[in-house]
C-alpha cells in the first residue's frame, strides 16, 4: 500500500495551490482569448460522424442557448484551456449541466439520483466541471425567465453547496464517503417529479413506446389496439404459457429506425466482447436474455451524429424486456488539453465505464463496452427507470432546491474520485473561489449566448 500524507498535510497542500493559481482567478475569462471560433470548432467535432445527423445537431443546439450549451462541449473545453488550472486533478464528469443529473435503477433495484452522462468524462481540473455547472444554472436561470439581478443564484447556492459539502466529506471516514448517501430526495420538489417520473419509466414502458407487433411496421394503431396489445405483453408476464405476439422496434426516421441484415448482425456480434466486461454474476443473468431485434436511434445533443444502435432483448417471456443501447464514444472534448497520462484507458467505451464507475455510488448493473466496425462503443441499459430534470421546471425556488442537491452530487463525485482533503484546502471558507467561479459563469453565459447567435445565423444561410 501506498504511504499517502496526513489529511493535515494533504489540505495543507490544497491551501499551497492558491499560490499556482488565485481563487478570484477562476473570473478570468475574454473572448480575446480565442485562437479559433465556436463554429470551427463545432465543425471539427463533427468529423467521423453520420452526415446525414449533423444538420439535425445543430437544429437541436439552434433551438436555445441551453440547447446551444449542451452540444458544445469541444468549445467549452478548449476555452477552459485558455485560462490557468489548478492542477488538483480528479475524475471529472466533462459535461456537468443541470440536465445531465438524473434518476436510474440501481443494481438493487431501487431508484438514485445522480451524474448520469459520462461521453465527456476524463482526468482533469476538478474546477472545470465546477464551472460547467455554474454556467448551465445562469442559463438555466435565464432560460426560467429570472431577472437579471436574479440569475446568479442558482449558481451561487451550487457553488456554496459544493463547498461546504468537499469541507464535509474532507472530514469524513474514508468507508463512509464511499457509502454516503443523499437521503432527502423526495423532500426537494424539483427532485421528487423526477423520482415519480422515473418510476414509471420500465422497461415494459419503453416496450409501449419504441416496438410495436411485428407485421405491423409503420402503420399507425389506433389507442384501443395500443392498450390491447400493452395488457396482452403485461399478463404474458414472466412467460406463463400466454402466447404474445412478437414485436419488433418502430421505424420513426431519422430518430428511430431498424436495421435487418448486416448491420444488425454486427451489433449482436458486439455483444460479446461486451459480455466479457461484466462482473462474471451479471454476464451470467444476461445469458437469460435473448436478442430479438436492433434499431438505430438518435439521442441527446451533444452525441447526434454518432453512431447508437438499442438492441431488443427478451428474457423470460414478452412480458420481461431489456433494452441495451450500444452508443458510440469518441474521444472527450477535453482530451487534447489534458496530460497523456490521464488520457486512459485508450478504449473510449472503457474510458466512461472507469469513469461512470469512479464518481457514482451506484451504476448500471450491464454498464460495459465493446468494439465493432474500428468504433469504441459503451453499452448500458436504455431507459431503466431513467428521469431528468426539464429546464422549463426549473423557476427560481426550484432551481434553488436543485443547484443544492448539484452541489452535493458533484462534490461527492470529485471526494471518491480524488482526494476532498486537497480539494477542501484549496477552495477553502473565504468564499474567494465561489466569487471567482461565479464571476466566470456569467461571463460564460453571455459567451454562450453570443455563440448560439452565431450558429443561428449560420443556420439561415
Amino acid at each position: 500500500m501506498r504511504t499517502l500524507q496526513t489529511p493535515e498535510q494533504r489540505f495543507a497542500a490544497g491551501q499551497e495551490r492558491r499560490k499556482q493559481m488565485r481563487r478570484m482567478a477562476h473570473a478570468t475569462w475574454q473572448s480575446k482569448f480565442r485562437k479559433r471560433t465556436a463554429m470551427e470548432l463545432l465543425q471539427d467535432s463533427m468529423r467521423g460522424r453520420v452526415p446525414a445527423l449533423i444538420a439535425l445537431k445543430f437544429e437541436r443546439m439552434a433551438a436555445s442557448p441551453f440547447g446551444y450549451f449542451r452540444g458544445a462541449v469541444p468549445v467549452m473545453a478548449y476555452d477552459l484551456s485558455l485560462v490557468p488550472n489548478t492542477g488538483l486533478v480528479t475524475q471529472i464528469c466533462g459535461d456537468a449541466h443541470v440536465r445531465n443529473l438524473g434518476a436510474f435503477a440501481a443494481s438493487d433495484g431501487r431508484l438514485v439520483f445522480d451524474i448520469n452522462d459520462f461521453d465527456e468524462t476524463t482526468r482533469g481540473p476538478f474546477e472545470w466541471d465546477v464551472k460547467r455547472m455554474a454556467a448551465s444554472l445562469v442559463l438555466a436561470a435565464r432560460a426560467g425567465g429570472a431577472a437579471h439581478k436574479n440569475e446568479g443564484e442558482g449558481a451561487q447556492t451550487f457553488l456554496r453547496s459544493y463547498s461546504r459539502f468537499m469541507e464535509s466529506f474532507a472530514r469524513m471516514a474514508v468507508l463512509e464517503l464511499a457509502r454516503y448517501q443523499v437521503h432527502r430526495l423526495h423532500n426537494v420538489a424539483p427532485l421528487s417529479a423526477i423520482l415519480d417520473k422515473a418510476e414509471r419509466s420500465t422497461p415494459l414502458h419503453s416496450l409501449d413506446v419504441l416496438t410495436e407487433p411485428k407485421g405491423s411496421a409503420g402503420q399507425k394503431i389506433g389507442k384501443r389496439r395500443k392498450a390491447e396489445h400493452a395488457k396482452e405483453h403485461r399478463r404474458a408476464g414472466t412467460g406463463a404459457g400466454v402466447k404474445a405476439r412478437e414485436r419488433v422496434f418502430k421505424s420513426e426516421p431519422p430518430l428511430l429506425e431498424r436495421i435487418p441484415g448486416r448491420t444488425a448482425k454486427e451489433v449482436l456480434e458486439s455483444l460479446t466482447a461486451y459480455q466479457e466486461s461484466l462482473q462474471p454474476e451479471r454476464r451470467h443473468f444476461l445469458d437469460f436474455y435473448r436478442p430479438v431485434d436492433v434499431a438505430f436511434k438518435v439521442v441527446g445533443t451533444g452525441s447526434v451524429g454518432l453512431r447508437d444502435y438499442c438492441v431488443y432483448l427478451e428474457g423470460n417471456g414478452p412480458g420481461d424486456p431489456l433494452f441495451l443501447q450500444v452508443k458510440e464514444e469518441t474521444k472527450s472534448g477535453y482530451a487534447p488539453y489534458v496530460a497523456r497520462s490521464q488520457r486512459t484507458p485508450k478504449h473510449e467505451g472503457q474510458r466512461v465505464v472507469y469513469g461512470q464507475r469512479a464518481m457514482q455510488l451506484q451504476s448500471d448493473p450491464f454498464l460495459g463496452w465493446t468494439r465493432m466496425g474500428g468504433r469504441d462503443y459503451v453499452v448500458r441499459q436504455l431507459n431503466d427507470h431513467k428521469a431528468s430534470i426539464e429546464i422549463e421546471d426549473l423557476k427560481m425556488s426550484a432551481l434553488l432546491e436543485y443547484a443544492t442537491v448539484c452541489g452535493e452530487m458533484l462534490a461527492r463525485g470529485h471526494a471518491r474520485a480524488g482526494d476532498p482533503c486537497l480539494l477542501a484546502g484549496y477552495i477553502g471558507s473565504s468564499g474567494s473561489f465561489e466569487e471567482g467561479v461565479l464571476r466566470f459563469a456569467l461571463s460564460c453565459a453571455d459567451q454562450t449566448e453570443r455563440d448560439w447567435e452565431d450558429l443561428v445565423r449560420s443556420q439561415k444561410k
